[in-house]
């Protein structure tokens, strides 16, 4: 009686195979990583800086403006705070704050706002359709710019941005609003680097 022997030979991938998985695997972690960071720019703008400004209103008449800005790396990003406390002639004051966390998106340059949760847990953008601002921030040489596009019931919209320029001892701003593609108003100030 003869008995049969099953010899299993096991087969291992080459050197080379092994070497390919490996730097692939090694260039996606460092892609992955790089992408999760924020750009390497973003360092000069990293402070506190605040400022003063005269808005003239459609009546003519000047608003008063304080305006500051926080701008802080964040784990995923980075994160813009600012607040403008309009004071109006008549001795009344109001304050608006503004907290937006900016994350990398698929284009060099250009974050995507991660302004809410979604059911999953991830910072996703708001919905310009539902009334909410749809926000987006860019980097380019020695200016962040703040994009913030709320489009109305009816259709109409109005579009603001923010421009923070790098200059000595702080920023200059200029913040623009349009509406529907018209210039509305446009406000120019320098804000003071903060110690």
């Amino acid at each position: 009686m003869s008995s049969a022997v099953t010899s299993r030979t096991r087969i291992l991938p080459d050197s080379r195979t092994i070497l390919i998985w490996w730097s692939s695997l090694l260039v996606a972690i460092v892609l992955a990583c790089g992408t999760a960071r924020a750009t390497p720019e973003l360092g000069a703008f990293v402070g506190r800086y605040t400022g003063e400004a005269e808005v003239e209103q459609l009546d003519g008449s000047i608003e008063e403006r304080d305006l500051s800005v926080t701008i802080a790396e964040s784990y995923k990003g980075f994160v813009v705070e600012w607040s403008t406390a309009i004071r109006r002639a008549d001795g009344r004051e109001k304050t608006k704050n503004y907290k937006i966390e900016f994350i990398p998106s698929e284009r060099e340059g250009v974050f995507a706002a991660a302004m809410q949760t979604n059911v999953f847990g991830h910072t996703v953008q708001m919905n310009p359709m539902k009334g909410e601002p749809f926000v987006w921030a860019r980097i380019i040489g020695d200016t962040l710019t703040v994009f913030s596009l709320h489009v109305a019931e009816n259709g109409d919209y109005l579009m603001q941005q923010y421009d923070r320029t790098l200059a000595e001892g702080g920023l200059t701003l200029e913040f623009s609003l349009h509406r529907n593609g018209l210039p509305s108003h446009t406000v120019e100030t320098f804000l003071s680097r903060a110690p």
